[in-house]
């Protein structure tokens, strides 16, 4: 024959504890504890003298960006068909665009081509900053 296995006993449902009331007795007041003296500072080192400044030396441009470059005849008609630097051609594009208002009003890091900007971006009639001067990189040599 099979053993029958006990029940399982629940827990007890616990009640909550009964509070003790609290006796607060008079704490006997103790003198004030005297605070140690206060240390004086330690004695300071003499401040290290810093290194003598070298003078501001104008900042030298890159080579690469500096070298005039030839401008194809779309993007000439822009910006001129004289060679330029890089740093121009980026320059002379950004006048272009801000006097002709084609850099958008609510995201000013889109700038909408007008027919002649058309040709440079590849058709495009939206491009981004950035990616105007990858487009605009094309046509330099």
């Amino acid at each position: 024959m099979a053993a029958k296995k006990p029940a399982a006993k629940k827990p007890a449902a616990k009640k909550p504890a009964a509070k003790k009331p609290a006796a607060k007795k008079p704490a006997a007041k103790k003198p004030a504890a005297k605070k140690p003296a206060a240390k004086k500072p330690a004695a300071k080192k003499p401040a290290k003298k810093a290194a003598p400044k070298k003078p501001a030396v104008k900042r030298k441009p890159n080579a690469a960006f500096m070298k005039p470059m030839n401008i194809s005849s779309v993007l000439a008609a822009v910006i001129g068909a004289a060679p330029q630097p890089r740093t121009e051609v980026t320059k002379k594009l950004w006048d272009y665009i801000k006097k002709n208002k084609l850099q958008d009003a609510i995201n000013r890091r889109m700038i909408n081509a007008d027919e002649k900007l058309k040709a440079v971006f590849g058709g495009k009639k939206v491009v981004s900053m950035f990616e105007m001067t990858k487009l605009v990189s094309q046509h330099l040599k």
